[in-house]
C-alpha cells in the first residue's frame, strides 16, 4: 500500500512543477501495486494540432500526474487547462468556445443518482459547470444495473460516489462534492448555497418539496426528469420567485408544510397529481397496477434513463447561456416519434448537391452514358 491519502472519489492531481507533488508521485512509484500509464505524448500532439492554434499560456502549462486510488493508477495529463482545450475541443460549434468559457462558471447540484447518474454524466462529459454536488444515500444493488452505468464491481457502493469516480475518470479536475447520506431539510442550506441549477431526480416527495423551498428562497432553476416518455419539467425560480411548486399541480390549498406528516399512501395521490398519471405511457401505467404482486417495484429503462442526460443538458446549457426557457412542462417522447417516421422531403437543392457529388465521385475522366 502507498499510504498516501486520498478521498474515495476524487482523483488527486500531482503537478509537476511542485517539489512536494514530485515527491509523491516517486512514493507512489515504489509500491509495486500501483500502475503507471503514460499517453501523454498522443495528448500533446493534439494539443498542438488545434486549430486555430492554441495560445501559449496552453502549450507552457505544466503537466500533471492524476492518482486514482479506486483503481491503484496513476495516469500522465495535461494541465487543467490545456486538459479542457483538447478534451472540448469536438463540441465546437455547437458549443462555442466563448460559450463553454460560460457554462464552465456554472455549479450544479443533483440529487438522486439513479436517473441523476445519467445527467451528471453527461453534465460533465459536455463540460457545462466547474462543480457537481451530488447527493444520494442509496448504495448500488444489482437491480440497477439495468439503468445506473456501474458494474459489478461498484455493488454495494454509494450511487454518489460511483457516479463521481467515474465522472473523475473523465475530467479529473472537475470540482465534484459528495453527499454519500443524501440530504436532509437541515442539510438544504449547506448543499444548495452558491449553486445555479438543482436536478431534483428523488423519489421522496418530502425532499422534492424541501429542495424547492431552499431553491425558491435563494431563486434557483430546478429541473426534472422523469423517465418515461421523456417528461421534463422546468421551474424557473430564478425567474419566477413567487411560482408554485410542481407548477401548481397540488392546488392552492395544498399544505406543503405538513408534507412530512402525510403516510407513504397518503402521499401517493399527490405523486400521480405531480406527474400526471393520465399521461404515463401504457406500460408504465399497467405496471403500477402489478408493484407488489408481480412486480417488486415500477420499471425504468436504461435509454429513457439515458434520454433524460441528454434533454437536461440542453436545458442547462439554455439556462447557463441565458437562452431562452420558460418554466413549465415537455416531453422528448421517442414512441411516439417513430410512430410518426416519415419518408425525407428532398428540395430541388438538395438533389443538384446529390448529383453533384455523384459526379465528383466519378472523377472528371470517367464517362458515363
Amino acid at each position: 500500500m502507498s499510504g498516501i491519502e486520498v478521498p474515495t472519489y476524487r482523483a488527486r492531481i500531482l503537478s509537476d512543477n511542485n517539489e512536494v507533488d514530485i515527491q509523491t508521485v516517486n512514493s507512489l512509484r515504489a509500491d509495486p501495486g500501483i500502475e503507471f500509464i503514460d499517453v501523454l505524448d498522443s495528448q500533446v500532439n493534439e494539443l498542438v494540432g488545434l486549430l486555430p492554434s492554441p495560445p501559449p499560456d496552453l502549450l507552457s502549462e505544466p503537466y500533471a500526474w492524476v492518482y486514482y486510488s479506486w483503481r491503484r493508477s496513476v495516469v500522465r495529463s495535461l494541465g487543467p487547462k490545456a486538459y479542457r482545450a483538447v478534451r472540448l475541443d469536438r463540441n465546437r460549434n455547437k458549443i462555442t468556445r466563448e460559450e463553454q468559457d460560460r457554462l464552465g462558471k456554472f455549479r450544479i447540484g443533483v440529487v438522486g443518482l439513479s436517473v441523476g447518474h445519467a445527467i451528471a454524466y453527461t453534465l460533465a462529459m459536455e463540460g457545462l459547470c466547474r462543480e457537481l454536488r451530488l447527493a444520494d444515500f442509496d448504495n448500488i444493488e444489482l437491480t440497477n444495473l439495468n439503468r445506473i452505468p456501474a458494474s459489478m464491481l461498484d455493488l454495494g457502493l454509494n450511487k454518489a460516489i460511483v457516479a463521481a469516480r467515474r465522472i473523475a475518470e473523465i475530467d479529473p479536475y472537475l470540482s465534484v462534492v459528495v453527499y454519500p447520506s443524501g440530504v436532509s431539510r437541515e442539510m438544504m442550506p449547506e448543499f444548495v448555497d452558491g449553486l445555479d441549477l438543482v436536478v431534483e431526480e428523488c423519489d421522496s416527495l418530502d425532499m422534492k418539496v424541501a429542495i424547492r423551498d431552499a431553491a425558491i428562497e435563494r431563486r434557483i432553476p430546478i429541473l426534472m426528469e422523469t423517465s418515461d416518455r421523456g417528461l421534463l419539467d422546468v421551474e424557473r425560480y430564478d425567474l419566477e420567485p413567487d411560482r408554485k411548486q410542481f407548477h401548481g399541480l397540488l392546488g392552492d390549498e395544498f399544505d406543503f408544510s405538513a408534507i412530512s406528516d402525510l403516510s407513504p399512501r397518503e402521499k401517493i395521490p399527490h405523486i400521480h397529481r405531480i406527474l400526471d398519471a393520465s399521461e404515463f405511457s401504457p406500460r408504465l401505467l399497467a405496471s403500477f397496477d402489478e408493484v407488489g404482486r408481480t412486480l417488486s417495484t415500477w420499471p425504468q429503462l436504461a435509454g429513457d434513463v439515458q434520454l433524460g442526460g441528454a434533454s437536461v443538458a440542453a436545458a442547462v446549457r439554455r439556462i447557463g447561456l441565458g437562452e431562452p426557457l420558460k418554466s413549465g412542462r415537455t416531453r422528448v417522447d421517442i414512441e411516439h416519434s417513430l410512430d410518426n417516421v416519415s419518408e425525407p422531403a428532398v428540395s430541388e437543392e438538395g438533389s443538384r448537391l446529390r448529383r453533384g457529388s455523384a459526379d465528383s465521385a466519378i472523377g472528371p475522366n470517367v464517362h458515363t452514358q
